[in-house]
């Protein structure tokens, strides 16, 4: 047991992957068990390995002016089974060499935290747990994240992990870490009330470019393609004051201008959450921008919520539309109808918004999908004037189409998660196309 106040490491780990880019990501998850730790007096390190910012990086790869980035990467070989995908397979991230360096100059810690991201990513997983097991091999490892708990077993089976924990840490961290330390510390937070929370920690970053925001978490939906509400089963609220407060924070402390909310289901009863919070931060003067990577309901877009939302300073619209098949979509979800999704489109640019504002989300590469309905989704979006974004269907596990998906795949989904990768079509009877890739991108780009 520890005797003194235990140091623990927390870690964000590499990707391994055909393609990867900064779309606003952060490990608000892990930054918030970092918090956490933090207030309640265990002294904590970070490490990220996705850092764009290290200062070993000679030349830094210029960032949008909205947050986002290119990783630095470095080409691996391709994961048994996809040798004969026609692209490059990276690590996105830091170099092993400044890994090493980076662990060698952290306190010793006396626990590890370390979380996970996309399923088919745990490759790059993998590799961070052995370096770091490599450097420090008597620490315990604890994993935990989103590849952790959709992929479990896959995870306690093959990590390398100590310690493998499904769903949100927040509510055991602190005994999870009493365990292996000895360390008892009071809890002087409530799980189950998101404004009792500490902010993330995003002041261990080396630069804040951005930052992420979670008004709420979970989703009343159950979209047969999404993992939300497994996930976060329970729907949890903040009030709007908290919400504006964090903002002002971020704002005012660290001068951030851009914000990515992760919500997803930020407009859900509006009247009585954003709709409060955008009018806060327009009466607050507080003049920032807002991005919607996880996109927002159209459903819920009404005259006055697309007016406030241009008023607080979202830039960024994404609408999650799916497909504009709208009488074959029962399958996917009961999000939106035709109607209204023109009428939400119509409200959005009376606001203010330039097409290159908003951009609606057409899902790739579902199981049974023709290459014609996607297309004719794109000619859709486009004719209603605003931007199509083709987005990748992943099959992921505890979801709607998981069977089918299992079922179309032409990989093992069911046994190696890698094979799950949206950048391959898994789905796609017919194999890979860069071309199909190409001429997509070609036609909502045109």
């Amino acid at each position: 047991m520890i005797s003194d106040t235990p140091n623990i490491l927390l870690v964000n780990p590499w990707i391994h992957d055909f393609a990867a880019y900064d779309y606003w990501a952060k490990p608000i998850g892990l930054l918030y068990l970092a918090s956490i730790l933090r207030v309640h007096g265990y002294k904590v390190t970070y490490i990220d390995c996705l850092n764009r910012f290290h200062p070993d990086i000679k030349k830094h790869t210029p960032s949008k002016a909205d947050g986002r980035g290119s990783y630095s990467k470095t080409v691996i070989p391709k994961p048994e089974g996809l040798e004969d995908i026609s692209r490059n397979y990276s690590r996105y991230g830091i170099s092993e060499e400044w890994l090493r360096h980076d662990l060698l100059n952290v306190p010793k810690p006396d626990a590890i935290l370390i979380t996970s991201h996309m399923t088919y990513w745990y490759p790059g997983l993998f590799e961070t747990i052995g370096v770091i097991r490599d450097i420090f091999p008597a620490a315990p490892i604890l994993l935990g994240g989103i590849y952790a708990t959709l992929c479990y077993d896959h995870a306690v089976k093959h990590s390398g992990a100590d310690r493998v924990f499904a769903g949100a840490g927040e509510k055991f961290v602190l005994e999870l870490i009493k365990e292996y330390t000895g360390y008892s510390a009071d809890m002087k937070f409530n799980p189950e009330e998101l404004d009792s929370y500490p902010y993330p920690a995003f002041d261990l970053e080396n630069k804040i470019a951005f930052i992420p925001i979670l008004t709420s978490r979970g989703c009343p939906f159950s979209c047969s393609y999404c993992a939300s509400r497994f996930l976060v089963p329970k729907r949890m609220l903040r009030t709007p004051e908290s919400v504006i407060n964090e903002i002002r924070h971020w704002h005012e402390k660290y001068k951030v201008e851009d914000f990515a909310l992760y919500d997803d289901a930020f407009l859900t009863d509006a009247g009585n959450h954003a709709i409060p919070i955008m009018e806060g931060i327009i009466d607050a003067g507080i003049h920032v921008r807002f991005h919607t990577p996880n996109a927002i309901h159209i459903r819920e877009i009404s005259g006055q919520t697309a007016d406030l939302m241009f008023k607080a300073g979202f830039q960024t619209i994404r609408l999650g539309l799916e497909t504009t098949l709208f009488d074959k979509r029962s399958s996917l979800d009961h999000k939106v109808s035709e109607a209204e999704f023109k009428q939400a489109v119509l409200f959005l640019k009376e606001a203010g918004f330039s097409k290159n504002q908003v951009g609606a989300y057409l899902l790739a590469g579902l199981p049974g999908q023709d290459t014609g309905s996607i297309i004719e989704s794109i000619k859709t979006v486009k004719e209603s004037g605003i931007t199509p974004v083709p987005a990748y269907y992943s099959p992921i596990p505890h979801t709607g189409l998981w069977e089918k998906a299992i079922l179309c795949s032409r990989y093992d989904l069911k046994n190696d998660p890698v094979f799950s990768n949206n950048a391959i079509f898994p789905c796609r009877k017919e194999g890979f196309s860069w071309e199909i890739i190409s001429f997509l991108k070609k036609l909502s780009a045109e």
